[in-house]
């Protein structure tokens, strides 16, 4: 378990809920990955990233899918791609990573309580 923080802590972290509109293969990376580019509303706009997740997604089962990332962390350089945000997922029993998202649709650009 991870150190104790306090509750400003969390509230420093913007996690919201986005609308993948665009994936495609990521050839270049050194492992096998995709990257993402994502809705999160008028108030964020479009965002990009990259993920380690084809044990369980192609990026056309990505497209038109809602993603939970935390939107605020600096932009990090990926090989040749900029990454943007950090998609949130858990790992299976495979240690595959399995993306978090919504059990139901919510508006775009929503942040987690």
């Amino acid at each position: 378990m991870a150190d104790d923080i306090t509750f400003d802590d969390f509230l420093k972290v913007d996690i919201r809920v986005g609308h993948v509109i665009r994936a495609e293969p990521y050839p270049e990376a050194r492992k096998p990955a995709i990257k993402m580019w994502i809705d999160f509303g008028a108030e964020i706009g479009e965002k990009k990233t990259s993920a380690q997740i084809t044990a369980h997604y192609t990026p056309d089962s990505l497209t038109g899918r809602q993603v939970v990332a935390v939107v605020n962390f600096p932009a990090r350089q990926i090989g040749r791609f900029m990454s943007e945000v950090l998609v949130l997922g858990l790992s299976d029993g495979d240690g595959e990573i399995v993306l978090l998202r919504p059990d139901r649709d919510v508006p775009v650009g929503e942040r987690m309580h």
